[in-house]
């Protein structure tokens, strides 16, 4: 649920705002309408409530074309919710409701393991238990799935969940979270994505906001600048980035080519209000 306003109130002040919109959203939901709409099969697997928020949830997924066979429904619950600001330089704040999300258990991805193991990538997000990352991660290990991670919103992450890691992808307030390191220029950024690799993880690639996103892997190390736009809601950006990412990876590009695609499909982004409404389409990013 987003409302526009001119700036954002202080502690304890009441500001007039402007237009109001109810988009579907959600960190994985985000993530996994920009990976389809690049073309990817897509299965997601989550947790929704037992109402209409949910019921509308799971229709848009079919709309998108994505798998909805894995999703957990939780009786007398509600569906996840986001209350969004966005002010007139399209920066946000956000709070979260998790509601169905919290709900998620390891248990369930346990039982869906036949179709996990059906994964030739998975990506996942913070929106959920740590104890589902956590097996998620085991899980990947185990059956040689690369694991692309999102961490966020920030949080501290156990050292046997990154060992092994194929991929991860934070933003700066997350690297310095992860790193105690604020990647604020090519340096900064090389020494946290270090960090991160010595704790295990094979691939790094941090976002930058206006200076693109710099990555350190397999690959060698190169920062990309991103395509200069005029943004007006930065909402869901970092998730169609790493929706698009996800794809690109998973049809066999280059770690190169995939951040290309998912820099341009980020920066088109913020050009729309809105978080899945704001993804591109593959025709979108086609030269």
């Amino acid at each position: 649920m987003v409302v526009k306003t001119s700036r954002f109130p202080t502690p304890g002040e009441t500001v007039l705002g402007g237009e109001f919109f109810v988009f579907p959203g959600g960190k994985g939901a985000n993530q996994a309408v920009a990976a389809a709409r690049m073309g990817a099969d897509v299965r997601f697997f989550c947790a929704l409530g037992d109402d209409s928020f949910g019921q509308q949830a799971r229709q848009g997924y079919a709309r998108e074309g994505i798998r909805t066979d894995a999703i957990l429904k939780v009786p007398d619950t509600a569906t996840g919710v986001a209350l969004i600001t966005v002010n007139e330089a399209g920066e946000n704040e956000i709070v979260v409701a998790p509601g169905a999300n919290a709900r998620l258990t390891a248990e369930f991805l346990k039982e869906q393991a036949l179709l996990l193991q059906e994964t030739d990538l998975a990506l996942a997000q913070l929106e959920i238990p740590i104890a589902v990352i956590s097996f998620l991660a085991g899980f990947c290990r185990e059956k040689g799935i690369p694991l692309l991670l999102n961490p966020a919103p920030a949080q501290p992450l156990a050292s046997d969940l990154l060992e092994g890691l194929f991929a991860i992808s934070p933003n700066q307030s997350e690297t310095e979270r992860l790193t105690g390191i604020r990647p604020d220029s090519p340096a900064t950024a090389e020494k946290a994505a270090a960090v991160l690799r010595k704790q295990g993880v094979e691939n790094v690639a941090i976002t930058l906001g206006a200076a693109g996103v710099f990555y350190l892997g397999t690959e060698g190390k190169f920062q990309l600048p991103p395509p200069r736009v005029k943004a007006i809601d930065t909402t869901a950006a970092g998730d169609v980035f790493n929706g698009v990412l996800a794809a690109g990876l998973a049809s066999g590009n280059t770690w190169k080519d995939s951040l290309i695609r998912a820099n341009r499909a980020a920066a088109l982004s913020v050009t729309r209000m809105g978080a899945q409404a704001s993804a591109p389409y593959l025709k979108e990013l086609e030269p």
